[in-house]
């Protein structure tokens, strides 16, 4: 019994030396990560499947001729939900970076990496598409060990090269589409029927982003959650005793050994199979604890939950639980912070959707131009100039009208009466204030104006009049 605690301590700790892909002498373990089998894998294979669909069709979804999302950085445009964002709603983005940022801080304190298991697209990609096709070309982590050790024969040589063709393969669709959220998929068709000396750039693009995505998923794989990843340290910060975790359950499995001592020696439910950690698509052992590598994909509690019930014993000894639940031995509540929690992150989602719903199509900015004094008009009228900058957010051509809301005056446009604003497209004009001396009763009056397309109100805007002093 002694020498099996002692084991266990040494087990446990040495994890805290080094990150499980990293060995003694600082080099990398590559993961053979066998092909789990369960519950849980059965639901993420459908919600991948659900995923891969979304990504790959979005770009195909448009909204009044535009695309449904088009993150356009180049060009600095930006369309969310078939809305169009310039430079000039920068507010906004500042205000969805920081309800993502609560988002994420308020979701993962209750929900522990549950989006880095089930949503990320790291994840995804990696577990449901280029695994499973290495699985399909070279086997169970057995053979791939075995085929990794064995000499180059024409066979290796065939399903090596076969893996990493497909591999290429894929990557090569996931940038196209990647490059279609920047520049739409109308200019990927363009690119893609048109000759490549038209579309040097792209071209250029859908390269550079195969061989990422190729490079990340042929090679650097779990290193990208593992290194890269900030949100594995963030939960460090973020996570307490209640939140909820995929955790192994070490008051019902300790102390651990062989099955056939099991009942002799009066151990723990865990027999030390380590079908946990085979599983496991970052090499951890999931019974040292949370640990920063776990992304929480549930696959170690697929494989533990075969082993009980292959030993007649009650599944559940990797679950989802909380450090609270179980030291205390009871099931995971979804405690009052939980709720509060998630009730803010709804909150937060609500309060952006209604700006971004909310949102004007047209801008307008009104300024008095710089270095030029109020003239008099006559006897009895000043009058101030002008310069109006618009941004118009529509798909359409605008003819845009300048009114004044209630001073008693007019507006002269300077050139045309109204000002022609193409779609999706900016726009500037030049005119006059005009008002009756009367109505002028300060060295600056505060003046509204609205803007009109035929004859409806789009925007308004605000300035300041400059007149004599009184």
């Amino acid at each position: 019994m002694s020498d099996i605690k002692h084991s266990n301590i040494i087990e446990t700790e040495a994890f805290r030396d080094r990150i499980a892909t990293v060995d003694e002498s600082g080099k990398r373990k590559w993961i053979y990560a066998y092909q789990p089998k369960g519950k849980f894998y059965t639901i993420r294979t459908v919600l991948s499947v659900l995923y891969f669909l979304i990504f790959f069709g979005l770009p195909f979804i448009q909204i009044d001729g535009r695309p449904l999302f088009q993150f356009n950085i180049p060009e600095a445009k930006f369309i969310i939900f078939g809305k169009i964002f310039w430079p000039q709603d920068f507010f906004i983005f500042g205000l969805t970076m920081v309800t993502f940022v609560f988002f994420i801080v308020l979701f993962t304190a209750a929900f522990g990496r549950l989006f880095c298991g089930w949503a990320c697209p790291q994840t995804n990609f990696m577990e449901m598409m280029f695994r499973r096709v290495e699985y399909w070309v070279l086997g169970d982590a057995p053979a791939q060990r075995q085929l990794k050790n064995a000499p180059w024969t024409a066979k290796k040589i065939f399903k090596v090269g076969l893996k990493h063709v497909l591999f290429f393969l894929l990557s090569f669709i996931i940038a196209n589409f990647f490059l279609a959220y920047i520049i739409g998929i109308e200019e990927l068709k363009k690119i893609i029927i048109e000759p490549v000396t038209e579309h040097i750039a792209g071209f250029a693009s859908i390269i550079v982003f195969s061989g990422v995505f190729y490079g990340v998923y042929a090679f650097f794989r779990e290193q990208a959650c593992t290194v890269v990843c900030p949100y594995g340290r963030l939960q460090s910060v973020l996570l307490d005793k209640n939140s909820m975790i995929v955790a192994y359950d070490y008051k019902r499995g300790e102390p651990r050994g062989s099955f056939k001592k099991l009942t002799e020696l009066h151990l723990g439910d865990c027999i030390d199979c380590h079908q946990c950690v085979k599983v496991c698509p970052t090499g951890i052992d999931i019974r040292n604890g949370l640990q920063m590598e776990c992304v929480g994909c549930t696959a170690c509690i697929d494989a533990c939950d075969h082993i009980m019930d292959s030993i007649n014993k009650p599944k559940g000894l990797i679950r989802y639980a909380s450090e609270n639940s179980i030291a205390k031995a009871e099931p995971l509540r979804y405690t009052t912070r939980m709720k509060l929690y998630t009730a803010l992150c709804f909150f937060l989602l609500a309060v952006l959707s209604v700006i971004l719903i909310t949102r004007k199509d047209v801008d307008a900015t009104v300024i008095r131009t710089a270095g030029m004094l109020y003239q008099e008009r006559g006897k009895d009228s000043i009058s101030n100039l002008y310069n109006i900058r618009m941004v118009n957010k529509t798909n359409k051509d605008l003819q845009i009208e300048i009114r004044l809301l209630d001073e008693k005056g007019s507006i002269q446009m300077v050139g045309s009466s109204t000002i022609k604003m193409t779609k999706e497209a900016q726009a500037a004009g030049t005119f006059f204030i005009v008002l009756p001396k009367t109505s002028i009763k300060e060295r600056k009056t505060k003046i509204a104006l609205i803007i009109l397309e035929n004859g409806k109100q789009v925007t308004a805007a605000t300035t300041n009049f400059l007149g004599p002093a009184i």
